[in-house]
């Protein structure tokens, strides 16, 4: 499953949230993070410069002269030269980008990542799979799962889905046609975490359709994931 940095860290959250408040991270990187854990049973161990007294020696305890900075040299012996090969204190070391096949393959990935999803596509995998559905779900669910889909197909084509949002229904349809449920669940509710304001209409209806679609025999889910044998057989 691709992911993308834009959305995987950072979540648009509350749009009336103060200027001072702070980030609320996305769905996937809470999951990847992990539950917190506080180590109420572990000592602290104090700071070495505490415990760094010379026995031998009767100056500032942890300091010893071969070890201060700022001793001065013996008499008669020159400071040692600075090693070569560095640049002179106050320079700028500039970092020139990658070239060759490093760079091009992270430029490709990039104009990858900003590749626009198919709404077609989309469309296409959730109505076979609810038509999958209606051989063995009521029709009033089919029916309110397909007005969902409707309302999606809507937004989606008047342009109110952000990029994050329909790069994530691009990856939860093909999750659905290769039979990945929890992969497909999992998605659903990143979503509903990360841009609720955007799916809240019709995203209950896409979980509804990846619960109805679970629970189908292998033969009913055929035209779902191979549509190209599908229709030769209809032929």
């Amino acid at each position: 499953m691709e992911s993308n940095m834009e959305d995987k860290y950072i979540k648009p959250g509350n749009q009336e949230r103060g200027w001072n408040d702070p980030p609320q991270f996305s769905y996937n990187f809470q999951m990847a993070r992990g539950p917190q854990r506080n180590l109420l049973n572990k000592r602290a161990v104090a700071p070495e410069v505490f415990f760094g007294l010379n026995p031998n020696s009767v100056g500032s305890p942890g300091i010893t002269p071969s070890s201060n900075p700022l001793a001065s040299a013996p008499c008669g012996v020159a400071p040692p030269p600075p090693p070569t090969g560095r640049p002179p204190a106050g320079s700028m070391v500039t970092l020139t980008p990658p070239v060759g096949p490093l760079g091009s393959q992270k430029k490709a990935n990039s104009s990858q990542s900003q590749s626009e999803p198919d709404v077609e596509g989309v469309v296409s995998v959730l109505d076979r799979a609810l038509a999958a559905c209606r051989q063995t779900v009521k029709d009033q669910v089919c029916n309110d799962v397909a007005k969902r889909l409707h309302l999606l197909e809507d937004s989606w084509r008047k342009g109110k889905l952000s990029l994050p949002v329909r790069r994530r229904m691009d990856t939860l349809a093909q999750e659905l046609q290769l039979g990945h449920w929890d992969s497909a669940d999992d998605i659903h509710r990143s979503l509903m975490v990360d841009h609720v304001t955007e799916v809240s209409q019709w995203m209950v209806g896409v979980k509804r359709l990846i619960a109805e679609t679970r629970g189908l025999s292998p033969e009913l889910l055929e035209p779902l994931q191979n549509p190209a044998e599908s229709v030769q057989n209809n032929d």
